[in-house]
């Protein structure tokens, strides 16, 4: 009976320990990420190419690495890979393409960056933005979200993760108002979606997590116009966000309502 309590004790969360390498997690990436951003102009590195913030997480899970190796260990590895990858990393250009059709809509036109007149070929932008995205995703997604969710669950780790996601990024705060509203509401939007993603995708996430926000990055950078600050494209950006991660999260509902009916 005692070995049965604590095995439902560790599915349902309880007493796995995720308080204490979460905050340790935050502590590291927050201030690491304000520090490297300080020391990105010494390096000469222009930010369109990539941005030193981004291994703030990175750094953050070295630490908890230091105190929980096992722990670590057992959160980067993942699961086995048996689920719609496909699908996950199109979800990435369709949030650019839904975000381009409202701007379109709005102004029947829409503003499309030169690739050639990027700060590096594109080639080389796009293997440094999966780098930078890789350093963030080792940290939210591959670690703290499925720290979360031996707490909080699919839904509530990812939207949890999501949020502190977006207020990592604390420039945007500097932003009016709808424009920093635009752009947590597209973090909580992707986290939701990726966290539901890794309940079917088990193997690969690093890639798979980072292959889709350099794909998210991409786009940004080549058809919206929210880096001069501009509140529309951010706006259209969180709404494609939520308008993308809706079917995933009726589809990760749709199992549970299928299993209280079996039950009844």
């Amino acid at each position: 009976m005692a070995r049965r309590r604590t095995t439902r004790s560790t599915r349902s969360g309880k007493g796995t320990g995720w308080l204490g390498p979460t905050l340790l997690f935050l502590a590291v990436a927050f201030p690491a990420a304000g520090l490297l951003g300080a020391l990105q102009p010494l390096t000469g590195l222009p930010d369109e190419v990539l941005q030193l913030t981004q291994f703030g997480p990175a750094l953050g899970v070295a630490a908890v690495a230091l105190f929980r190796p096992s722990l670590v260990r057992g959160l980067l590895a993942g699961g086995g890979a048996r689920g719609p990858r496909g699908v996950l990393l199109l979800s990435a250009p369709a949030i650019t393409a839904l975000a381009v059709a409202g701007t379109f809509l709005l102004h029947g036109r829409v503003p499309i960056h030169d690739p050639g007149s990027l700060a590096a070929p594109f080639g080389v932008v796009a293997a440094a933005q999966l780098l930078g995205a890789c350093g963030e995703e080792i940290g939210w997604r591959c670690l703290l979200q499925p720290l979360l969710r031996t707490r909080f669950g699919p839904l509530g780790s990812s939207a949890a993760v999501g949020l502190i996601w977006g207020c990592w990024h604390v420039q945007v705060f500097t932003r009016a108002p709808a424009y920093a509203a635009g752009f947590l509401a597209a973090a909580v939007a992707m986290s939701v979606l990726l966290g539901l993603a890794w309940e079917q995708v088990g193997a690969h996430r690093l890639l798979l997590a980072g292959g889709f926000h350099t794909l998210v990055n991409l786009g940004m950078l080549l058809f919206l116009d929210e880096e001069s600050g501009a509140v529309e494209p951010m706006v259209l950006f969180g709404v494609a966000g939520v308008l993308v991660a809706l079917p995933w999260v009726l589809a990760g509902r749709r199992p549970a309502r299928t299993d209280r009916l079996a039950t009844t």
